[in-house]
């Protein structure tokens, strides 16, 4: 029976094809987690968007929105997908889980009051641990795969058109939303109209399943290095203390100064951090890592700092669902007279 052969097997005899075979198998990755990182930012614009398009005090913030340039979005889109190629599993998979269990104390943590606006935080800081978690998760479920870089391809032509949807959505929402939704032209902007309060549960949960295969893939990553149980206690004992201690610190820190600079501030913590433990039980391919990992981190989140921003504002995610009708019709009932008395 026909079948394709790997990518190493089409030149057996050159040694160096096996590690060019998996520096392209590690660029696919990168690319997949660059699109679903894409993806995501682009659905939580066209909600910032329409939050700001539906409240008259936000159209300075909205006139923001709409005036992110495309060829940005391609810039950062390429320079993620090359982070995420040279950071290595092993790291992806410590970010992935530092991350997870940041967002599992936070979550659990959160007031009543503030849930919508901590978790809309949440997800806009998730973009460069999320991208991390489809490459962990992409080179665990591929791993010893005959066809490993066909269905790669197969893969990232998948998120290539999800991500297209996604950024055509949003220019679209961004142009034309205000228009369509007052004259109920368009099915899309009236569907938003409808139900966009939704969107955020909607992206919760993909993020949850994203996280939990990805957090399964990390520990069977890390795992797979360790020879005895005594090796990976001596690694996973120190790695969940400090993992608490950053948590504690980071939830307190936010608490007081929610900006872009503390937002900075946690960031150098976390990998500093992570730094200083791979010092002791760690390579030094993983410090290296954890430097470009911390160019990553700061690259995602200057690509969302406008978003954090609107998170700032008083009640913005304690909106109203939108109505269907921003536009109220005039009433053309004559007035009744003064005096008058309903029968």
């Amino acid at each position: 029976m026909f079948s394709l052969p790997s990518l190493p097997s089409w030149l057996p005899g050159l040694s160096s094809l096996e590690w060019g075979s998996s520096l392209l198998d590690s660029f696919l990755q990168g690319l997949v987690g660059a699109f679903g990182v894409s993806i995501l930012n682009n659905l939580l614009k066209v909600y910032f968007f329409v939050s700001c398009a539906n409240n008259p005090e936000l159209r300075l913030e909205k006139e923001r929105l709409r005036a992110r340039w495309a060829s940005l979005e391609t810039v950062h889109l390429a320079g993620l997908a090359l982070i995420l190629t040279v950071i290595g599993a092993r790291v992806a998979a410590l970010v992935v889980l530092e991350f997870s269990l940041r967002a599992v104390s936070t979550v659990l943590s959160l007031s009543k009051g503030s849930r919508g606006t901590e978790r809309l935080r949440l997800y806009l800081l998730c973009q460069y641990s999320l991208g991390c978690g489809l490459t962990c998760g992409l080179s665990f479920l591929q791993e010893g795969s005959s066809h490993r870089t066909l269905n790669l391809l197969l893969g990232l032509g998948l998120a290539a058109l999800l991500s297209t949807v996604a950024q055509r959505l949003c220019r679209h929402v961004c142009r034309l939303y205000e228009l369509h939704s007052s004259q109920h032209y368009c099915g899309v902007c009236l569907g938003l109209l409808a139900s966009a309060h939704g969107l955020p549960q909607l992206l919760g949960r993909a993020l949850a399943v994203a996280f939990a295969v990805g957090d399964l893939a990390a520990v069977a990553l890390i795992n797979r290095d360790f020879l005895s149980t005594s090796e990976a206690v001596r690694f996973w004992t120190p790695l969940t203390i400090c993992y608490t201690l950053l948590v504690i610190y980071m939830q307190e820190e936010q608490r007081l100064h929610p900006g872009l600079q503390s937002q900075i501030q946690t960031v150098m913590v976390r990998m500093g951090g992570l730094f200083v433990l791979l010092l002791t039980v760690g390579r030094w391919l993983d410090l290296l890592g954890i430097l470009i990992s911390l160019l990553g981190e700061l690259w995602c989140l200057v690509g969302v700092r406008s978003l954090l921003d609107l998170c700032q504002i008083q009640g913005f995610s304690s909106q109203k669902p939108f109505v269907s009708a921003p536009v109220q019709p005039q009433s053309s009932d004559p007035a009744q007279p003064q005096g008058t008395t309903a029968s």
